[in-house]
């Protein structure tokens, strides 16, 4: 088996729903219709409430009420709207993972943290396009679920070294698959036709620095997936440079050139993000926060 060949398997399971595959495929045509773009979304009317609210979140701040979807587009731009689009859709879509394997609640939590964080380091980087930073760290670990799904025994035996921390679960499901969630979930997302620029900096998220594309964009998501596996519901991280957290790879806090005080800053506005988007996005989940 091969990342590839399970990708292609479970595709029809694990799918973007029809509106995120529409648009995803009108927004990877040289000249989008904005008009015909426009009108898939209002045809949604959850999608398109939805989409308004998140426009109008501490997520993007802006100071005026952006009430209709065509100025929603012109302000935010055709990829922070892709992305917005494909959140929406995938976070209601996984359906049916054992509930002692992953709490589905606790891991959408993570998972927006890790996708605020990563749009918000690559902002304070002076990123030139941070938009696809968010979404590259809200799917970054979707591989996990597929996993859970497929493998629910496997995966159950791989979860009984937690305690051993992320690099030994990794290992484990290289020995029992031949390939980790990691290469798994980059894997769904390129036959999910997103772009190279997402899939690719997550399939070198582990090892940033070995990069065959951008070290700086795979070293972004690197951190943000680490502080936010570091971050507990009901809990804020302190961040401690006297005693590391094992979890930060300060060879790739060197190459960003990032200070704890950045760092801090950067958390703390991603929990912020992280709880307003889990509140319109997944409501109910908010109890764990």
């Amino acid at each position: 088996m091969t990342p590839a060949k399970l990708a292609q398997q479970v595709k029809s399971i694990f799918s973007l729903p029809e509106i995120a595959l529409r648009v995803n495929e009108l927004l990877n045509t040289p000249e989008p219709d904005i008009a015909e773009l426009e009108k898939l979304i209002l045809d949604d009317p959850a999608l398109t409430a939805m989409l308004l609210k998140i426009v109008n979140s501490a997520y993007f701040g802006f100071p005026g009420k952006i009430d209709t979807v065509s100025r929603a587009i012109v302000i935010i731009g055709l990829e922070a709207l892709r992305n917005l689009v494909i959140t929406v859709a995938v976070t209601t879509r996984f359906k049916g993972i054992p509930a002692e394997l992953v709490d589905m609640d606790v891991f959408w939590y993570h998972s927006i943290t890790r996708g605020a964080l990563a749009r918000i380091l690559a902002k304070k980087l002076r990123h030139s396009d941070c938009e696809r930073f968010f979404i590259a760290g809200l799917l970054s670990a979707i591989g996990k679920l597929v996993f859970f799904a497929r493998y629910p025994d496997e995966s159950r035996d791989i979860l009984r070294l937690k305690n051993q921390g992320e690099a030994a679960m990794i290992a484990a499901e290289e020995k029992i698959h031949g390939f980790n969630y990691i290469e798994l979930g980059a894997e769904l997302l390129r036959q999910w036709q997103l772009p190279p620029s997402i899939w690719e900096i997550i399939a070198y998220q582990l090892e940033p620095l070995n990069s065959k594309g951008s070290k700086e964009d795979a070293a972004i998501l690197n951190i943000a997936a680490s502080l936010a596996n570091s971050i507990e519901p009901c809990a804020k991280y302190d961040l401690d440079f006297d005693e590391p957290d094992p979890r930060l790879d300060t060879s790739v806090i060197s190459f960003l050139e990032l200070s704890p005080n950045l760092i801090n800053h950067c958390i703390d506005e991603a929990l912020a993000q992280a709880f307003d988007l889990m509140s319109i996005i997944h409501p109910e989940a908010t109890v764990i926060i």
